[in-house]
This record gives structure tokens, sequence and C-alpha cells, in this order.
């Protein structure tokens, strides 16, 4: 296994709970898939899971290498959470085309918040 990308990203929490008070669902259902918000929603403090994967997605973005370029939608990476309450990485559009264009088996990430920060670093790994 090869290390082919990593990613890192730091967001304000506030700073994604404002986002959420202007734009409401509009932004949500821009920047987050369905199980996504659904998972966020059902937490205690909504706005830290959603800053969370908020982070985990630019990281993503920054492992791949591409930023916001060549079509990449927020949608088209989801972080699921494992049963043992891991967060797990799927791709789709884009992203998933970007991953096999660079022979990507899996991207590990690891998301960390508090009230004020989210935290996120990504690592994509070949077979």
């Amino acid at each position: 296994m090869d290390i082919v990308g990593i990613g890192t990203d730091i967001v304000e929490c506030v700073r994604i709970g404002h986002m959420i008070e202007k734009h409401g669902e509009l932004f949500l259902a821009r920047v987050y898939t369905a199980r996504e918000i659904r998972y966020c929603q059902g937490k205690k403090h909504a706005t830290e899971h959603f800053a969370g994967r908020w982070a985990a997605k630019e990281a993503i973005l920054k492992c791949l290498g591409t930023g916001w370029q060549k079509g990449m939608c927020w949608t088209d990476m989801e972080i699921r959470n494992e049963p043992d309450g891991g967060p797990r990485v799927f791709l789709g559009g884009a992203a998933k085309d970007r991953a096999k264009d660079l022979h990507i088996a899996d991207i590990l990430v690891t998301i960390s918040h508090c009230r004020a920060y989210a935290t996120a670093t990504a690592v994509a790994v070949s077979k």
C-alpha cells in the first residue's frame, strides 16, 4: 500500500453555523448528502458534526490534488460512520473518477471537533 496523497483542513464551527443559518436547506443540500444531513442533525452538537464533514471533504479534495476544479461537487464525497463509529469515505461523480485515475484504492479520514473548530486529515492510498 502506497500513499498517493494527503490533505488536511480546519474550519471554525461558527462559520458553518452561520452558513446554515443564512442559507438553510439550500446550503445543506449543496454541501452534504441526505445521509450526512440526517446523521449530523441527529447529533446534540449538529454544527460541530457538519463542520467536521466540511473539513473532511476539503481534506479529501487536497489529497486528490484537485481543489474545486474538474467538475468536483461537495456531494461527490460522502462521509459515513462505520459500526464502530469511525468515519469512512465514499466517492461518486468526478471525485470517484479522479480517484480511479490516480489508482486510489481507499481514502482514510479522521475528524476531530470541539465547540470552536473542526479539523480533518485524509490520506489516499493505492492498492
